[in-house]
């Protein structure tokens, strides 16, 4: 396999890792993780033709209760998303079902990132929009291989870019996370091609 990221339209490393209030194309470097902390670990992987996409939140030492819920409400946005998933579905549905979940928790979705079409290129068409009243286009399809990776905000949902052009970090510097899975449509429901390990 290849790490799909390495020199992605000239991304620096072989996978992204986004810390508190990075919401997503951290590029590893040497800070030192403290305790308290939450890491999102976004690996790509080409292997056999195709790239497979994965990334998850975890808690490093002990974090504190805020972070516990924002982690875990993100984890049950990318369930619920994931349990409509099946032929004949609205892309658009996905962001009407994750942003109902998020803003009954109290937080914010992401607005200028979203999930992907996957295969034999690491992006493509459909584009899947994390937030409701949003503009994807289609229905599910079987034999369509996509992402679905809620990226949910503890403040506002804004980001801002650093001057890496890669890091995209909240707005108001509060705490972000994200999970998500590589999905395959089947004939009546879905596979999920990378599974996420989310430990409490």
């Amino acid at each position: 396999g290849y790490p799909s990221p390495l020199n992605y339209h000239f991304f620096p490393k072989s996978c992204c890792t986004s810390v508190n209030e990075v919401i997503c194309h951290g590029i590893p470097d040497s800070r030192k993780l403290e305790d308290g902390d939450i890491v999102n670990i976004d690996v790509t992987v080409y292997y056999k033709g195709v790239h497979g996409d994965l990334n998850e939140t975890y808690f490093v030492g002990n974090a504190d209760e805020a972070s516990r819920q924002l982690v875990q409400c993100t984890y049950e946005c990318l369930e619920k998303a994931i349990s409509i998933v099946k032929p004949g579905v609205r892309f658009r549905e996905i962001g009407e079902v994750i942003n109902r979940h998020a803003t009954m928790s109290g937080f914010s979705v992401v607005k200028s990132y979203c999930g992907h079409g996957i295969g034999e290129l690491f992006h493509c068409a459909p584009n899947i929009p994390h937030y409701s009243r949003n503009k994807a286009v289609g229905v599910m399809k079987v034999g369509q291989t996509f992402t679905i990776e809620p990226m949910i905000n503890a403040g506002v949902w804004r980001d801002r870019m650093w001057p890496d052009g890669w890091t995209a970090v909240t707005a108001d510097g509060k705490r972000s996370a994200q999970f998500e899975h590589t999905l395959l449509v089947s004939a009546h429901t879905y596979y999920i091609f990378v599974h996420v390990f989310y430990v409490d």
